[in-house]
């Protein structure tokens, strides 16, 4: 068994990872489903919570049905964090999680997310102060360093664990890389095997399939894997992990009408959590991956892309399961 805190997990968790404009609950609760061991929200501004921003105060919205489910909050002000703590604990998450890992311009100028890592010190100061804040478990999500020069991984979990962190997440890319490149879980590794380390380690980047999930399992010795692109339009892919640790096979492909129920229910929980016209604009960027190894789909993704009216975007479903019925995934 896995603990974060008290929260016991199997084996080897599989963590939905946090995502902008993706892992809201709608996709939270459709992951859950398939056998997501712990999900997390979208990153959530700090400054935003404490000025009562629309946008970062729904993103607060949990449910009992994803239980365990992670808060994520970012910010490098500790007033703006400790005060940000006080609010995401009305809500009643099972973790607070930190972003120190974001690599994107707008939260890095700030000093948040990636940008953090310019200034380890501050890092843990911030970690340490929010532990004491709160009953609730802080975990901590991160990437390697700024950049090649100056990855001190090793160190940077062994500080954050000293100050109370119960699980880091290790994204296995520098900021400098962004996304680009492979992600180097072999650091990670290293911060598992320091003999002083007994918080759960999880790795994060390029787990696109089961057999690299067993990679990062079996061969780099991790206690779990955080998910993050690999499940976009994709939520049973925590399924086929599972099935395939046990089986050492793979499932058999998601049938057709499998996936137009789940891009139907997905948008209608959406559209009942956003309203129609976020939650048909949100929902968009996961059809692609739904109907991915369809030939020839592009003239029915354009009807679920470019409509505003919910009402179409059904329609374009069930002319999908009409046109292509019969069609097997590879």
């Amino acid at each position: 068994m896995v603990k974060i805190g008290d929260i016991l997990l199997p084996d080897f968790p599989l963590l939905l990872a946090p995502m902008e404009d993706v892992s809201d609950p709608p996709f939270r609760a459709l992951c859950k489903e398939q056998g997501a061991d712990v999900v997390y929200t979208e990153f959530i501004s700090s400054e935003g919570l404490i000025r009562d921003a629309a946008k970062s105060v729904m993103k607060l919205d949990i449910y009992e049905k994803e239980r365990p489910v992670g808060i994520q909050i970012f910010g490098a002000e500790l007033d703006s964090m400790l005060q940000t703590v006080d609010i995401v604990e009305k809500s009643n998450p099972d973790i607070i999680d930190i972003n120190f890992g974001c690599p994107v311009k707008k939260v890095v100028c700030k000093g948040a997310g990636a940008g953090i890592l310019k200034d380890i010190d501050l890092m843990v100061k911030l970690t340490e102060e929010m532990v004491k804040r709160t009953h609730l478990p802080i975990t901590v999500k991160t990437r390697l360093g700024w950049d090649h020069d100056s990855i001190r991984i090793v160190e940077v979990a062994e500080r954050l664990q000293d100050v109370g962190c119960k699980a880091i997440s290790i994204h296995g890319r520098t900021r400098s890389q962004m996304y680009k490149g492979d992600a180097d879980w072999k650091p990670i590794a290293e911060v598992k095997n320091n003999q002083r380390m007994y918080i759960p380690v999880f790795g994060n980047g390029d787990v696109d399939s089961p057999e690299r999930a067993m990679e990062m399992r079996d061969v780099y010795g991790l206690d779990g894997c955080m998910i993050g692109r690999a499940s976009i339009g994709n939520p049973w892919f925590f399924k086929q992990v599972k099935h395939f640790f046990k089986t050492g096979e793979h499932l058999a492909p998601v049938s057709l009408e499998e996936r137009v129920d789940a891009a139907r229910r997905h948008l209608q929980m959406s559209i009942d959590w956003k309203g129609e016209k976020l939650g048909v604009f949100e929902t968009r960027r996961h059809y692609t991956n739904y109907f991915k190894g369809i030939p020839n789909f592009k003239e029915y993704r354009m009807k679920m892309v470019t409509s505003d009216d919910s009402v179409d975007v059904f329609a374009a479903f069930d002319e999908v399961l009409e046109v292509f019925s019969g069609y097997e995934f590879a």
